[in-house]
């Protein structure tokens, strides 16, 4: 059968093609979206690649085959990955796989946005850049490293303030408010405008002295990886491929998102990358630093200081569910603290990277959790699911 000829079209002539969600409202999309647009990330907006180097295999031991209470029932692993939308989920003992199982259509090499999770990868840059004498002290006021924020209520805030989000700066952290600061943020990413996210940070007012009180900041860590940036002359991508991804093993390259073309990353925010990789980072933070091979890449004792407390979190049950849920009780280096030891960074609608270091176990989780606008009276509460799984793991289940 011949093929068909292909004859000039008229303009405007009805061809395929495909849609891509409107990054414009990224934060507050519903969970059929998020389930297709969180592995596209870097389709909607600019990235730089985190490149990897030799992969290294990572040890598999038996499978787990563990139950998780929830409302009086028992779930199978199956059972809780549906009731949490989960599309990947890492279960590691000691330096061994004892759990990997994809769900959603996410497939293995896919890479998926980390949302806030990257924040505490972030964070234990700086303490790369500090060990290597990049960063002098953590208690460097940021515009030494970033004069352009030098005439703004930054200019007396430290390193150590935006690693702990005691800025003290005015922001407002509201994903359902299209007018936040972090909408804000986030549209001037789509809208690719270079200088626009450190114009917003720039223009922000002072609300409490710097290092006094507690606010979640996403516009903070972005700061931070500009910083690394200036201090150490490289890209935070790349910084993070030559003192992360590479002495870790990293099986895939991965990204970061920018604020524009070829411009500054988003160190807190929406980078992209494998569930095993994730999974090798929870695993650096489980031995302190040291790579499989007894590589130290973290300076000695960084990852203790990350998981002490710098703030206890406000007692206020209205800020965020999932910290009840997850039993969090404080802040420490961009990584957030439960009563037991344990460290938790957290990313927005489900992106969850655990890691307990005495019991020498890593959990990774990536999921669509429904933001308040779309979710159902009915919803079961994802994060109570998740703990209680942690809870099962820690027992041996």
């Amino acid at each position: 059968m011949d093929a068909p000829s292909k004859l000039p079209l008229a303009a405007g002539t009805a061809l395929p093609r495909q849609h891509l969600p409107d990054g414009d409202d990224f934060l507050m999309w519903p969970p059929c979206l998020q389930a297709y647009g969180y592995r596209i990330v870097d389709r909607l907006f600019a990235t730089r690649t985190i490149a990897h180097g030799a992969p290294r295999a990572l040890p598999r031991g038996p499978e787990i085959d563990v139950r998780v209470p929830a409302n009086g029932r028992a779930l199978t692993l199956a059972q809780f990955m549906d009731s949490n939308n989960v599309a990947g989920l890492l279960v590691m003992r000691d330096d061994t796989v004892v759990l990997e199982r994809y769900g959603l259509g996410l497939q293995e090499g896919e890479r998926w946005s980390t949302m806030s999770t990257v924040k505490s990868m972030t964070s234990m840059l700086v303490g790369a850049a500090v060990g290597e004498g990049a960063i002098t002290s953590i208690d460097d006021p940021v515009a030494r490293y970033l004069p352009a924020l030098k005439g703004s209520a930054y200019e007396q805030v430290t390193v150590r303030h935006l690693m702990t989000m005691s800025s003290g700066l005015n922001w407002s952290e509201d994903y359902g408010d299209r007018d936040s600061h972090v909408n804000r943020y986030s549209r001037s990413l789509v809208a690719r405008t270079r200088g626009g996210v450190l114009q917003l940070m720039h223009g922000l007012e002072r609300a409490e002295p710097p290092g006094t009180t507690w606010r979640y900041n996403t516009g903070d860590t972005y700061l931070l990886g500009a910083l690394v940036c200036a201090a150490t002359g490289q890209t935070l991508a790349n910084y993070m491929s030559e003192r992360i991804w590479q002495p870790c093993g990293m099986e895939f390259d991965g990204y970061y998102t920018l604020e524009c073309e070829d411009g500054t990353e988003i160190g807190g925010s929406r980078a992209g990358m494998a569930l095993r990789d994730i999974g090798r980072f929870a695993r650096l933070v489980m031995n302190d630093g040291i790579t499989e091979q007894g590589r130290a890449v973290l300076p000695p004792g960084w990852v203790e200081a990350a998981a002490s407390r710098a703030f206890a979190l406000p007692d206020d049950p209205s800020l965020s569910r999932h910290r009840g849920a997850l039993g969090l009780v404080a802040y420490g280096y961009s990584w957030w603290l439960d009563a037991d030891g344990g460290m938790w960074a957290l990313g927005h609608c489900g992106q969850r990277i655990y890691v307990h270091r005495r019991d020498r176990l890593a959990v990774v989780q990536l999921a669509v959790y429904p933001e308040p606008q779309h979710a159902s009276p009915r919803e079961p509460d994802r994060d109570a699911q998740l703990a209680s799984l942690v809870r099962a793991l820690r027992r041996g289940g």
